[in-house]
């Protein structure tokens, strides 16, 4: 729980299908210290949940999820016992969606931004909405993208569209994500979660020992290449957070905004 306020990740429905919804409306669903955790725990609950048999994944309010919270990010940056806590969560994040047997189906309804973008595409099938976009901004802010595009985007388009996008950081209209295989369909906003649950209700009909098996099989395909750079990857991104150019380039961007971080208060008190 988020003090007394609602649950920063809502676990929702009965019989074989599950809605999980990133709840920060009012941050654009920007990850926060107690939605990684969530996000680290949901999907061993769920894949031990016999009743379930599908799950929609969704944000709710604009976004599906606007990256890390900035607060989140500037205590990352400054606290090793943190980040090396942070960076275990979010390796476990991505080898639990790996590993998750029953098919997840991303509604993106609005920004998928850094985590939040990786959150939609390791997904089995994504619907976007018009509206929205996908990004991975973590070279802009001087990190490493382990937890976002170098694990699973070369496996989705060309390696070349892959470095220009996590190179420059740039937007990546619907349009544009369905057409270089980032998402499967691009449909209007307010058909995104109708056309997610449409199709999870579909698949709940089919046989879930094939259905099971065929999605391990394939997933062996891009755990086998994640393996092959996870490691590096998260070492990197742990070391570019500790260093002077992270941090400096976080102040700029929450400066740009007016949002106030523990890394911006101490270096102007």
């Amino acid at each position: 729980m988020n003090g007394s306020g609602p649950p920063v990740l809502l676990v929702e429905g009965d019989g074989p299908i599950r809605t999980v919804t990133m709840n920060r409306p009012a941050r654009l669903n920007a990850v926060d210290e107690e939605m990684h955790a969530e996000l680290a725990k949901v999907w061993g609950r769920l894949r031990d949940d016999e009743e379930v048999r599908a799950v929609v994944f969704t944000g709710a309010g604009k976004a599906f999820a606007a990256g890390g919270d900035m607060e989140f990010l500037a205590r990352v940056s400054s606290d090793p016992r943190y980040r090396y806590r942070t960076m275990a969560e979010a390796r476990r994040i991505v080898t639990e969606m790996l590993a998750f047997p029953k098919p997840i189906i991303a509604a993106v309804n609005g920004p998928a931004v850094g985590l939040g973008c990786s959150l939609a595409v390791m997904s089995d099938v994504v619907y976007m909405s018009e509206r929205a976009f996908m990004a991975d901004p973590h070279v802009s802010l001087g990190v490493v993208a382990a937890d976002g595009g170098v694990l699973a985007w070369p496996l989705m388009m060309s390696v070349l569209r892959a470095k220009e996008y996590l190179f420059t950081g740039d937007r990546i209209d619907a349009v544009t994500a369905e057409r270089i295989g980032l998402a499967n369909h691009v449909v209007a906003a307010g058909e995104v979660l109708p056309r997610a649950h449409a199709l999870a209700e579909r698949l709940v009909r089919q046989p879930q020992q094939a259905l099971a098996d065929t999605k391990r099989a394939i997933n062996i395909h891009m755990s086998r290449a994640i393996a092959s750079v996870i490691d590096f990857a998260f070492a990197s991104e742990s070391e570019t957070f500790a260093l002077p150019q992270f941090r400096d380039s976080l102040d700029a961007y929450v400066a740009q905004r007016g949002i106030s971080t523990p890394t911006a208060t101490a270096r102007t008190s």
